[in-house]
């Protein structure tokens, strides 16, 4: 029985494991409001400038988002402060028709990936910081739980 117990609890942690993921972090905000004045910041390590990588950013939003889509500005910067890129970009977690978008969750909870840099070429290895602002007409987004940052190894092609 306790052999059964740990061959499962292996299997489990063994399936969660996820070889192309360089970082993935959540900001999380208790209210479950994003306010415009509290930009999510991730700061993360890249070693092998060889390699391209994918960068995503992440929502996790509940049924009471107001709107169809998001609206946020990106930056990612340097160790030194340069900034290397920055965009405003929006993507869309409702259907025209209000259904939700993305993977469900508990409850009424739903998780979307946005990718925002593919196959993205780091000239340096270092630190590296990404920033994640809301951009939206309203200066405190209700139904947002988190917003999350992914950082993968792009496949070769």
């Amino acid at each position: 029985m306790r052999f059964s117990v740990l061959l499962v609890a292996l299997c489990i942690l063994l399936s969660g494991c996820d070889s192309s993921r360089v970082f993935e972090n959540y900001v999380e905000f208790k209210e479950r409001t994003w306010n415009i004045q509290q930009p999510a910041t991730f700061e993360f390590e890249i070693n092998n400038t060889q390699q391209q990588y994918n960068l995503y950013y992440e929502v996790r939003n509940s049924l009471d988002y107001p709107w169809q889509r998001i609206f946020i500005q990106y930056q990612l910067a340097d160790s030194t402060g340069a900034i290397l890129s920055k965009k405003l970009v929006s993507n869309y977690l409702f259907e025209k028709s209000g259904e939700p978008l993305g993977r469900s969750g508990l409850g009424d909870v739903y998780d979307h990936r946005f990718l925002v840099l593919p196959n993205y070429s780091f000239t340096q290895p270092g630190k590296y910081k990404f920033t994640i602002q809301q951009e939206n007409r309203q200066d405190t987004l209700a139904g947002v739980l988190a917003i999350g940052l992914r950082v993968e190894t792009a496949l070769a092609k």
